[in-house]
């Protein structure tokens, strides 16, 4: 008898692709999975999960904690095939943490793979308000039949995916993402890169937010490329895979046409480049040219202009595309694939299906083109408001944020969610004149979030991820975070807290550390004077969250007590 999966815009898309072609690769191991295999794994699966819960399961929250393989594609699919909203959960993440999810979200069951049944017994022990079902799944190993699976027209309650946001601010909250949303962002990314089933996407990323999720997996399957999974990041072994190919004894002859990854990884591997043999370093280079990689994207954080540039030199001209989401609206701007359209420090316009403006944050009026200076001449600065099919339903069992976070629209055409970031929009003369319809007019410059990237000091505001772009710029500088510090005078003070390079620690006046002389002496040249940080702290590390953001506001009060009060009056 023939498994059946609901007639879904994904499950219909893999089903029309070649059931030969490979759609998940284990870049290790070597173990490869085929279209129609994924197509048998995902029915198995879901019947299973109907099975465990002795009937349907529409609607229901289901967690679960599986690596970044196979399994990982299967399970997440296997939920939204059966209705239900899928809840990827982080091992990286400590029991507790996932505890408050597991509450939050009211899951039912926690699905966990071998290598995570400690991880998942563990979150299930710390007394939780309702104890979910746990369902140890089996290693898919492959060999799989294909060609038994029918698409059945099911009209039942919506599956999806949910989502958790940083918690730098509050509370994390989960993000709900209907399937027609996840299919809407995935659609338009795959008009605006043009992804097709001649791609092969090296996937290095953590699968618990939307960077890896929709941008890295769901967009993919629905156009028929290949996905190979390197988890967790590793330099060298990311190396290897790219020059494999170009190698005098190729060990694959499939290069690498698609990678998408935040600043840090771009940094990490530039870095370790030297260490590469001779033939590595060919190979590689070849590899990650434009003639091989065709599209490499940088985002989820401010890229440094000095990684960009690296980038580029060491790729032969590979310019690193740069764009703009968030948990609840996916990917909303970026720039295109056109390389005079990768323009520094900005994230392009406005995706496919995606409607944006900005509200100025003094005003509250809509900044429209041609209006984008006050009277003295300064930009507008205003907050990114979005709609359309690619934006989030609500916070889950959270009206009242729900409500907070969007306004009507004035024309009736339904309401835009408040982002909370802060951009400029400018002309760029050089942009824009390529084929693809939606990369036009104005492009879009991020300065921060509202909360925390804004500095407003003596009437002057201050984009931190500016500055911060031009600290990083520096050579002294490994990371950094610029913060607003209270100031009895200015309102705020800028705050750098920096983390110190090999050249940083030796590069001070007298060959001592760097100092935050030094530091205000190289960014005048850079910044104007009110820009420049007033006050640097020298730190060994900058601590962030599990989802790797920093919490500015606790890094003020670690890093600058003494300098909040009213030390100017």
């Amino acid at each position: 008898m023939a498994s059946t999966l609901p007639r879904l815009p994904i499950f219909e898309a893999i089903a029309k692709h070649d059931p030969k072609s490979l759609a998940v690769v284990h870049s290790v191991s070597g173990r490869k999975f085929t279209y129609g295999e994924l197509l048998e794994y995902i029915a198995d699966a879901k019947d299973r999960l109907v099975e465990e819960n002795d009937g349907p399961v529409e609607g229901e929250r289901i967690a679960f904690l599986v690596e970044n393989c196979i399994d990982y594609v299967v399970t997440l699919l296997s939920v939204i095939g059966a209705h239900s909203i899928a809840i990827p959960l982080s091992p990286a993440f400590p029991a507790h943490e996932l505890q408050y999810i597991m509450d939050h979200s009211q899951a039912t069951m926690l699905l966990s793979s071998k290598k995570f049944e400690k991880k998942a017994e563990d979150v299930l022990s710390g007394g939780l308000e309702r104890v979910p079902k746990h369902v140890k799944l089996e290693k898919i190993m492959g060999g799989g039949q294909y060609g038994n699976v029918v698409l059945e027209d099911e009209r039942q309650e919506e599956g999806g995916m949910m989502l958790y946001t940083s918690g730098t601010t509050s509370r994390p909250k989960g993000v709900l993402l209907p399937l027609s949303v996840m299919t809407a962002q995935a659609k338009s990314l795959q008009t605006a890169w043009n992804y097709s089933t001649k791609d092969r996407l090296l996937h290095v990323l953590p699968l618990h937010h939307i960077h890896g999720t929709i941008n890295a997996i769901l967009t993919p399957l629905i156009s028929g490329s290949t996905i190979e999974f390197i988890f967790p990041f590793n330099a060298a072994a990311v190396w290897s895979r790219f020059a494999a190919p170009f190698l005098p004894s190729p060990a694959t002859s499939a290069p690498i046409t698609f990678f998408t990854v935040v600043p840090t990884v771009y940094n990490r591997l530039i870095c370790s480049f030297p260490d590469l043999s001779p033939e590595e370093k060919a190979a590689a280079k070849t590899a990650i040219s434009p003639e091989h990689l065709r599209l490499n994207i940088s985002g989820s954080a401010a890229l440094p202009t000095p990684t960009k540039k690296k980038w580029a030199d060491l790729s032969n001209g590979n310019v690193l595309l740069e764009r703009y989401g968030m948990t609840e609206v996916g990917m909303a701007l970026s720039c295109g694939l056109n390389n005079a359209d990768r323009v520094d420090a900005s994230v392009g316009w406005p995706l496919p299906s995606v409607e944006v403006r900005l509200v100025d944050t003094d005003t509250h009026e809509i900044i429209v083109p041609g209006e984008e200076f006050c009277a003295n001449g300064k930009e507008r600065h205003g907050e990114i408001q979005l709609r359309g099919p690619t934006i989030f339903k609500e916070y889950w069992r959270n009206p009242e944020a729900t409500a907070k976070e969007h306004v009507e629209g004035e024309d009736g055409k339904g309401r835009w969610f408040k982002t909370g970031d802060v951009a400029v929009f400018r002309d760029v003369p050089t942009a824009g004149h390529s084929d693809q319809p939606w990369a036009k007019g104005p492009m879009y410059f991020i300065l921060g979030r509202l909360s925390a990237d804004i500095i407003k000091s003596g009437g002057e505001k201050i984009s931190a991820l500016e500055v911060e772009r031009e600290l990083l710029s520096l050579p002294q500088v490994a990371e950094c975070a610029v913060v607003a510090v209270p100031s009895g005078k200015w309102g705020h003070k800028v705050g750098a807290v920096v983390m110190l390079t090999a050249m940083g620690k030796t590069a001070g006046r007298n060959g001592g550390r760097w100092s935050p002389l030094d530091m205000r002496k190289a960014m005048k040249e850079k910044l104007a004077g009110y820009k420049v940080p007033q006050i640097m702290k020298v730190v060994d590390d900058i601590p962030r969250n599990a989802m790797g953001k920093i919490n500015k506001k606790v890094l003020v009060q670690a890093c600058f007590a003494a300098e909040h009060s009213g030390d100017e009056l």
